[in-house]
């Protein structure tokens, strides 16, 4: 039975605004359940798509990696296993936390998407997995994580997107607005923070606008391939 509203701590979540404040403050509520609930309403889906990431990436040993919206480090356990020199860093200090806990082989940083604490030309590659869409401005985000890449190093996108199949595209907008946040309140512990997924989701640019960004914001040879028919595009460039 889902908790009941007595019970709940307070529930918080962000707005399309997408303040980091705010956006901090929605992650920090859900970190506790945050893997275990993806895993839930991706149907598992979500490790098939954390493994197309490493495989875009391509990590190799003593490569150094920024895993951005790393969140409790799930995404960046792959690169580390590889040999990489991986670097989760998240805005929310209760993933943080929770991710130190669970992983205290990975070093975390704490850091915002639009001034990362990094120097230029640091990384070989750099990658953000359902991330991007929720930073303030993400083209100011994409040119920073053009910053801190080495020239000729890689950016991989993973985000929710727009499904190819037209037919499918009102079936997941019903399950977005009205089974996701349901199934949401009975295992998450801020099921409001899953209502704004959903929003943030019907409101994110399609696979060629992403890329189109992509391109202007500094990045070159831009690509992308749909996963789960495209409710999630993998997007890759280079600096």
């Amino acid at each position: 039975m889902p908790e009941s509203d007595r019970t709940r701590p307070e529930q918080t979540r962000a707005t399309l605004a997408k303040r980091r404040a705010d956006v901090a403050s929605m992650f920090d509520g859900v970190a506790d359940r945050y893997d275990r609930t993806n895993d839930v309403l991706s149907l598992g889906q979500d490790r098939a798509w954390r493994k197309a990431v490493v495989a875009a990436v391509d990590p190799q040993p003593r490569q150094r990696i920024l895993d951005l919206a790393a969140g409790t480090g799930t995404s960046s356990v792959p690169f580390a296993s590889a040999g990489a020199l991986v670097v989760p860093t998240d805005l929310s200090l209760g993933m943080l936390r929770v991710g130190h806990e669970r992983r205290p082989a990975l070093s975390f940083v704490a850091g915002d998407a639009l001034a990362l604490p990094f120097a230029d030309d640091v990384f070989d590659a750099v990658t953000i997995s359902f991330g991007l869409r929720n930073v303030e401005d993400t083209a100011g985000a994409l040119r920073e994580l053009c910053r801190v890449t080495r020239p000729g190093g890689t950016l991989v996108v993973c985000e929710f997107s727009t499904p190819t199949w037209k037919p499918f595209r009102g079936v997941y907008r019903n399950y977005l607005l009205g089974a996701l946040p349901a199934v949401a309140n009975r295992v998450a512990s801020n099921p409001a923070a899953y209502s704004y997924l959903s929003e943030s989701i019907l409101a994110w640019p399609d696979q060629v606008e992403l890329a189109e960004l992509i391109a202007r914001s500094g990045w070159s040879r831009v690509e992308w391939r749909n996963l789960s028919g495209g409710i999630v595009a993998l997007h890759r460039a280079r600096a």
